[in-house]
């Protein structure tokens, strides 16, 4: 199918379209199909754009994996096919930061196929196609991780991540740090640092980050974040937008259709306005 760029929904419709080509590939699962409608719901009530709670979310968040002795990046399918060179430039920018597939639904030909992705994209070292360790009193596939990643790592970025593994995480000493759209979900209420934000705005600013620091010093310390502040921000944003009665109005550019006929003119109708 052939996309337009003036169609107002363009940028969801691309990302849908890549969502569904990596499908049939078996990147993605159908089930992350699923979980990424969910999600889309949340970036409209949110406005579709990077609050700047999330901005200021997402510059932390390049600072404590700078700071960070081993940071790791946790990639599951979605990632792997919507922020791949995302996440190859944030490899670039932060020598030593660690890549690692992780999946719930997992194969060995699945995490075959997601590294490849990420090679595609100039990742250069990829971790956890093979796992070599386990996360303690986790019972999905999600705790097979690497020993030379997720493992050892003091600080993980788990974007679109499932919220027990986020707990589990935490719960063996390591800072976590999710991408999550939802404020609500357990990974959003369990994460050090929750990311309120869609995922390639939330990675393409983290890389940025990234980038802009790559000559400065690393902090001897992680910044502190105020996470629950940072969750009551989305909230309120969502909380206003449901209010604005703006937004119950059809968008501009599209006239609203006139009703014809006698009927539309009838007392019904009048009874109805007068309300």
């Amino acid at each position: 199918m052939r996309l337009s760029p003036r169609h107002p929904r363009y940028a969801s419709l691309v990302v849908r379209a890549r969502l569904a080509a990596f499908c049939r590939t078996g990147v993605v699962v159908p089930e992350g199909l699923i979980a990424h409608g969910r999600a889309e719901a949340f970036d409209y009530l949110l406005g579709e754009r990077s609050l700047p709670s999330a901005r200021r979310a997402e510059r932390v968040a390049a600072e404590w994996l700078r700071t960070a002795r081993r940071p790791v990046v946790s990639v599951n399918g979605n990632v792997a096919a919507l922020a791949a060179d995302a996440i190859a430039r944030m490899e670039r920018a932060r020598p030593g930061l660690g890549i690692e597939v992780n999946l719930f639904h997992r194969s060995a030909r699945r995490a075959e196929l997601v590294a490849r992705v990420l090679r595609a994209a100039g990742v250069r070292r990829v971790l956890g196609v093979r796992p070599t360790a386990r996360i303690p009193r986790l019972p999905s596939d999600r705790a097979r991780v690497d020993r030379n990643g997720i493992y050892i790592a003091d600080v993980c970025l788990v974007p679109l991540e499932d919220g027990d593994r986020a707990e589990a995480l935490r719960a063996i000493g390591k800072k976590v740090i999710s991408v999550d759209l939802n404020p609500l979900s357990r990974t959003s209420r369990v994460a050090d640092l929750p990311i309120v934000d869609e995922l390639t705005r939330a990675l393409r600013h983290i890389a940025e980050g990234l980038e802009r620091a790559r000559r400065r010093p690393r902090r001897k310390g992680f910044l502190v974040f105020d996470a629950a502040g940072a969750r009551r921000a989305a909230l309120a944003t969502i909380r206003r937008r449901l209010r604005d009665p703006s937004l119950a109005r059809p968008p501009r550019g599209r006239p609203r259709r006139r009703a014809s006929g006698r009927g539309a003119r009838g007392r019904s109708d009048r009874s109805h306005r007068t309300r």
